[in-house]
């Protein structure tokens, strides 16, 4: 299981304001993780990984609505007295690709088949209460900011950096590792490229991770206005590498 750092910001995030948040109440110098000129990375509890997952999907990195979600969950849980690792994981399933990120997503695993698969009924008990058959992530697990907006996967490319470098090749891929056996969706081209490097230059143990990857996968943003079209160019590809792995 990866390090969790909830006990380091436990009493930061349970001083946050009591009001909705901006973005300057969170990105504060008392969550920084690291900076590389205009880049700031913040934490978020997002340390929560389910090895036994059949699939994982990553994301490029949590936005600030999936940061503001995940802090608020926690803030609530510490207030609560819940426990540190339960809080963990209640944050990442409260905020991993919360929006409507999450409704096209949802949508595009419908129409992939993976439901029945699965053996659920829609995609979206993925998100709630069938939460234990994926895993979410992102190749940048805490929140990166470039200039305060949300980083894309631009400005600079994700390996150009060597902040996002270190994050991508170490942490992430180590995070891979962990999740062996599952199936890997990428959410756009950016972290199709991260995990092409990875299983080139630095593979992984076991099984390649070609074998188990939906290369291609669209970004499932609102503003990837290509992505019914990407979606369509690889659809029975993506089905017939799910049935290979999944229908067992």
């Amino acid at each position: 299981m990866a390090q969790s750092k909830l006990a380091t910001y436990q009493s930061i995030i349970a001083g946050l304001p009591d009001r909705p948040w901006q973005r300057e109440d969170l990105l504060i110098d008392d969550l920084l993780l690291d900076r590389e000129n205009d880049l700031s990375l913040y934490y978020a509890p997002y340390d929560y990984i389910n090895p036994t997952a059949m699939v994982t999907i990553v994301g490029i990195t949590p936005g600030f609505t999936q940061m503001s979600l995940s802090l608020l969950q926690a803030k609530d849980d510490l207030a609560s007295g819940i426990s540190l690792s339960d809080i963990d994981r209640r944050a990442k399933y409260v905020a991993s690709f919360a929006g409507t990120m999450r409704r096209h997503l949802i949508d595009m695993l419908n129409e992939l088949g993976l439901p029945e698969l699965l053996g659920v009924s829609d995609s979206s008990e993925l998100f709630g209460d069938r939460r234990e058959l994926i895993h979410t992530t992102s190749v940048i697990r805490y929140p990166l900011f470039r200039k305060g907006d949300n980083y894309t996967g631009h400005q600079p490319r994700m390996l150009s950096s060597n902040l996002i470098r270190k994050y991508a090749l170490h942490d992430f891929a180590l995070e891979l590792a962990m999740v062996e056996n599952s199936v890997i969706i990428p959410l756009g081209k950016s972290v199709s490229d991260v995990l092409h490097y990875i299983d080139d230059e630095k593979p992984l143990p076991g099984e390649r991770i070609h074998e188990r990857c939906l290369f291609g996968f669209p970004h499932p943003s609102g503003a990837n206005g290509h992505r019914k079209k990407q979606f369509e160019l690889l659809k029975e590809h993506h089905k017939d590498i799910l049935r290979r792995k999944l229908n067992t």
